[in-house]
């Protein structure tokens, strides 16, 4: 299939620059933009679906890049300025960017396993750390992102760019609100699965070491401001906190949701020494 070629700021350029900097095209035309040769890399490794594969008009590509190309349903051969402006930078260093195909925001992309491990993110109003919650997802064993409220995009390019790549092997969902994760918790315990909904607060009840992180949970963290809505304090089953020192009142939300992942992690590698 021959290239489509783009040297002008067209439409179809326009389309493609309102994927990175609208979020409302980006959700009615069910598809993003991914950068970087390991996120692209982890979308195609977890199966997700590239639809476009756009290139540098004038360079020659890495090998890596080739093969992307190659097996691309759609190719876009762009002028190496015109590349830089889509990819946000000065120079063109960019070799590809891909459009990827959006997944359906339904509960049932996360999987729930006895020694299930998830998180609530309650209105997040800061993309960057949502990717960097799901990077730490993915590196201490977490099993899905539930993004809830009126919040910031999971597939933001500046989410994507700070999950580097853990977007895709780790599902993410948004909700507009909490009524639904609640209806799915439900179905979830009448299945048989005894899911925990684990508040994070620093006036929690708990200190975080002191939770069994050996049950299936589902860690509840809040908006960076102002913390979990009142439904979501009312429908935990336990508050935890962290103990902390000086004169800091909290921890950025990332930085507490990498903090609760990695004791569970601790405390269930643990028990599986202790077998």
């Amino acid at each position: 299939m021959a290239d489509l070629k783009i040297t002008t700021r067209n439409s179809r350029f326009q389309l493609l620059e309102a994927l990175i900097r609208n979020r409302t095209h980006r959700t009615r035309e069910h598809r993003f933009v991914v950068q970087g040769v390991r996120p692209i890399s982890q979308a195609i490794e977890h199966g997700w679906t590239i639809l476009t594969v756009i290139h540098d008009a004038q360079r020659a590509l890495s090998p890596w890049a080739r093969e992307i190309v190659a097996h691309a349903p759609e190719t876009i051969a762009m002028s190496p300025a015109l590349l830089a402006e889509l990819a946000d930078k000065d120079e063109g260093a960019t070799e590809i960017i891909a459009v990827v195909a959006m997944p359906a925001d339904e509960m049932s992309r996360i999987p729930v396993r006895d020694d299930f491990l998830g998180m609530v993110f309650d209105r997040p109003t800061q993309p960057g750390n949502i990717g960097a919650i799901l990077r730490s997802m993915d590196a201490l064993g977490g099993q899905g992102l539930i993004v809830s409220g009126h919040a910031a995009d999971p597939y933001d390019p500046k989410s994507v760019r700070a999950s580097t790549g853990s977007l895709f092997a780790t599902p993410v969902v948004r909700t507009s609100s909490g009524g639904p994760v609640f209806d799915w918790v439900r179905d979830v315990r009448a299945q048989g699965t005894p899911l925990m909904l684990v508040a994070t607060d620093e006036q929690g009840d708990v200190d975080v070491w002191d939770y069994d992180f050996a049950q299936p949970s589902l860690v509840l963290i809040g908006n960076e401001t102002s913390g979990l809505a009142r439904g979501w304090r009312e429908a935990a089953d336990v508050m935890v906190r962290v103990p902390m020192v000086g004169a800091a009142s909290s921890l950025n939300a990332s930085n507490a949701a990498t903090l609760m992942l990695y004791e569970a992690a601790r405390q269930r590698a643990a028990g599986q020494l202790g077998r």
